[in-house]
């Protein structure tokens, strides 16, 4: 018997239990995993939460970890007991212990904690794709980063900049500010104090930006497009305010033949081939010490109700780990 959070429903964090669970040994492509750090992100809460559905309950929530190979199926020739690795995807991380399909895992590199690798991988592959396929930020570009000062904004933000981009944040409070400012954010813009599109337009000389990466959602849909350029691209990777469900393309056309894309990390990682470049580019960044993984908070895997509910109401900064 391992521990592990489970829900049986959808809900709240009261949802979410700490209980003993089974966990079979690997099937021919399969490994099993002592995890030693776990990752928190948003995509946690929108499965806890039923936003994002479709889990047999009862599971185990967590899309990101790290630790060590206790076992290998029969067909793994890749990985060997003993093994430091990590993973960004498939659902189940908040364990002490786990199997999962050996093509979601990759090793973690000499250099990098455990810690590192837990708070980095979705976060840091999400940040990867964002920048390096979806759109394709090049030096002289100014970018919007919406939650500059969470775990992928503050990745964004400093990825960015190694690009030789121009970058403005949006974050909450001057505390936050003041952090990705340290990062090497040009501006920054307090959206609970400031007209975010008209502040952007400012900034630009009336231009707009060539992009907004934008994970809250429904509450800044319209600021977005507003705060673009022509032919500007609005890239929402999450919804913490909410889905957006009534998005009308005229709008695009009026604000200058814009674009609008929804992106996964699931598509960008479907094949073997292209998890490995998202995790390789991903690793390179943060050797090179261009991207520093700012861990802003830890708590016991344990208490994941209580990391939930800080993440929810916006009390968490950069990334978030929970230690089995």
């Amino acid at each position: 018997m391992t521990k592990a959070i489970r829900i049986y429903n959808t809900g709240t964090s009261d949802e979410m239990v700490w209980e003993d669970v089974e966990v079979a040994s690997p099937t021919a492509n399969q490994i099993r995993i002592k995890h030693t750090a776990v990752g928190l992100n948003f995509l946690d809460v929108y499965q806890r939460s039923g936003l994002y559905s479709g889990s047999t309950f009862p599971v185990v929530l967590g899309n990101e970890g790290a630790g060590v190979v206790e076992e290998v199926g029969s067909n793994i020739t890749e990985f060997a007991v003993g093994d430091r690795v990590a993973y960004g995807s498939g659902m189940g991380s908040y364990a002490e212990e786990r199997v999962i399909d050996a093509h979601h895992v990759v090793k973690i590199p000499d250099g990098v904690d455990d810690q590192t690798a837990a708070a980095m991988m979705l976060k840091g592959m999400t940040a990867m794709y964002l920048l390096r396929r979806t759109y394709e930020v090049k030096a002289g570009d100014t970018i919007l980063v919406w939650a500059a000062a969470g775990g992928v904004g503050q990745i964004l933000v400093q990825w960015a900049k190694s690009l030789g981009a121009t970058v403005i944040g949006c974050v909450s409070t001057k505390e936050k500010a003041d952090m990705i400012k340290a990062l090497g954010a040009d501006h920054v813009i307090l959206h609970r104090d400031e007209d975010v599109a008209a502040r952007v337009k400012e900034l630009t000389d009336g231009k707009g930006v060539c992009v907004s990466y934008d994970s809250v959602g429904k509450a800044t849909l319209d600021t977005s497009l507003a705060s673009l350029s022509p032919f500007g691209m609005l890239v929402s990777y999450g919804n913490s305010s909410g889905a957006i469900t009534d998005l009308a393309l005229g709008k695009l056309a009026g604000g200058g033949s814009l674009f609008v894309t929804r992106p996964t990390l699931v598509t960008h990682t479907a094949t073997r081939e292209l998890l490995l470049d998202c995790a390789n580019q991903l690793f390179d960044v943060v050797a090179s010490g261009a991207v520093k993984i700012n861990i802003g908070q830890t708590y016991a895997l344990s208490d994941a109700k209580q990391a939930h509910d800080d993440l929810e109401a916006s009390k968490t900064a950069g990334s978030t780990v929970l230690i089995p």
